[in-house]
């Protein structure tokens, strides 16, 4: 008898298996993040074609502040519909919408004769931009199963990263077409992508979520059995989205009436007006990381890095272009390996590892600028040292605060908050970044290349401050345990504590959804 009963005993203290990756729930996350790649190559496109914009439509410095630009605002109309569209239509209609819109407004900037015509394009793509940055990473994150949500939900960023890379190679290979045509195919083919979004898009369920929301319980439940890593976890997951939209907790039924508001309404009160403690947090938290990742100085580098090596003493055009292909392919390389690292070190080593490392390679970079402003001869030290921190700086960027940005802002927000909440803090990144890239040029000429770069360092010192600060760590835990971490800021490690001490020595979920709250969200 003894040693029949010491089996079970055994097994209990075996280590949980670590699950394979879902395989449905990956090609979904891939699906849905082909979104981002419209904006990674209108980013990437654009830095090449302005100059062959400039001197083809004979426009101003400050008319290539506002096109380069420009685009971001108008994403502030896109990301803000996109929170209620999502929640009215659903989150996979919204993607198709997205495309369509971007499809749109890259063939109206393909084929623009004046620079009004040009803004035109500008204004449609920028609204599908919006859309399609809000849409991608909220979709992703309520598909995604706990044990691999970082990892997939990095993919927004790396989709960004990919467009950026195709955007350079676009430039380089039509520059040596005529000056009429070349810039206009850059612009032109950008459309291509959405239309296998548009086709790709019909192979993907609803979010269970919002499925749940609307009260198709059955639907949810399909699609929760297809991207969870167990069964097991599929239940869970569906018990606690059931708590969440004030569904009761031994419905069974395929469909049911939803009493809750589920169409985004009084939301906007609960963020804003009278938010809890822990709400207030994560806003602060959601728009924070959004406004520090663009504020960092990232779209002076992606949009302007032709002129940033034409300052650093690169005349040739070629050469420019080259080099700015290299700044995209590492880019890429390095979004990679942070998708791959996410789920693995967590979301604040990453995230502060990256944002020091930056301080250092802005500084280093501003450094060497003005160096080389200071001197009437080519000084080759400081131009391979400047060639090197803006790889450094793209690199660093990459591997922690790019994908970082995305991630952690998907998945903070409570479900009932969630559509919103992320168009917030796009319409930040956007705002932010459309700053930066309509001001730039201006800004150098004001304060110096180098100094420019110096204040970028400045404002990622802040950055780094800011997180380390008030951040907790989200790795491994659920969606739904989400919202008890927040809610005293500089004192969130106590709650973190607690939580470990629920879960066990390690803090994290495993991936499995627990049941009920483990944390009191009062």
């Amino acid at each position: 008898m003894a040693g029949v009963s010491t089996q079970p005993a055994l097994a209990d203290f075996e280590p949980p298996k670590k699950p394979k990756r879902n395989k449905f729930a990956f090609a979904c996350a891939i699906l849905a993040s082909l979104t981002s790649i419209l904006l990674g190559y209108d980013i990437g496109v654009m830095s090449g074609a302005i100059d062959f914009i400039q001197k083809d439509l004979k426009i101003s410095d400050v008319q290539v502040e506002i096109v380069m630009g420009i685009l971001n605002v108008y994403c502030l109309v896109g990301s803000f519909a996109a929170g209620r569209t999502s929640d009215w239509l659903g989150r996979r209609y919204t993607i198709v919408f997205a495309g369509a819109i971007f499809f749109v407004g890259a063939l109206l900037m393909g084929f623009a004769t004046n620079y009004t015509f040009l803004m035109l394009g500008r204004f449609v793509a920028g609204i599908g931009v919006g859309y399609a940055l809000m849409i991608a990473p909220v979709y992703t994150a309520e598909v995604s199963p706990a044990s691999s949500r970082g990892f997939l939900t990095s993919f927004p960023e790396v989709f960004i990263n990919g467009g950026i890379l195709l955007g350079y190679v676009s430039n380089y290979a039509f520059s040596k077409l005529r000056l009429n045509l070349g810039w206009r195919l850059m612009l032109g083919v950008g459309s291509i992508p959405s239309i296998f979004l548009a086709v790709g898009v019909l192979a993907m369920p609803e979010s269970p979520r919002w499925l749940v929301m609307q009260g198709r319980l059955g639907e949810a439940k399909k699609v929760l059995d297809k991207t969870s890593d167990s069964i097991e976890e599929a239940q869970l997951r569906l018990s606690d989205i059931k708590a969440a939209a004030g569904i009761p907790e031994d419905c069974t039924d395929d469909i049911v009436q939803v009493q809750k508001q589920s169409h985004g309404e009084g939301v906007w009160k609960e963020l804003l007006l009278y938010p809890t403690p822990a709400v207030r947090h994560i806003l602060l938290c959601g728009i924070g990381i959004h406004f520090f990742q663009q504020a960092s100085g990232i779209d002076a580098v992606v949009l302007y890095s032709p002129k940033i090596f034409e300052k650093a003493g690169i005349t040739s055009t070629d050469h420019k272009l080259l080099a700015t292909v290299a700044v995209g392919f590492v880019k890429t390389i390095f979004i990679l390996v942070a998708t791959f690292l996410l789920d693995r070190i967590g979301r604040r080593p990453l995230l502060l590892s990256s944002i020091i490392g930056m301080v250092a390679s802005l500084t280093t970079l501003g450094f060497s600028l003005t160096v080389i402003d200071h001197s009437d001869e080519k000084i080759p030290w400081a131009i391979a040292l400047c060639i090197t921190m803006v790889l450094a700086y793209v690199a660093l960027f990459s591997i922690g605060m790019g994908p970082i940005t995305w991630v952690y802002s998907s998945e903070i927000f409570p479900l009932r908050l969630r559509a919103q909440g992320t168009s917030m803090g796009v319409a930040v990144n956007r705002v932010t970044s459309g700053v930066i890239g309509m001001t730039f040029i201006s800004l150098y000429k004001a304060i110096t290349i180098g100094g420019a770069f110096f204040l970028f360092a400045g404002v990622a010192v802040a950055a780094t401050l800011f997180f380390y600060t008030c951040y907790p760590e989200t790795q491994g835990k659920t969606l739904e345990e989400m919202e008890g971490l927040f809610g005293k800021f500089i004192g969130w490690r106590k709650e973190a504590k607690k939580l470990k001490e629920v879960n066990g020595d390690d803090g994290k979920s495993n991936g499995q959804i627990q049941l009920g709250n483990t944390v009191n969200k009062g």
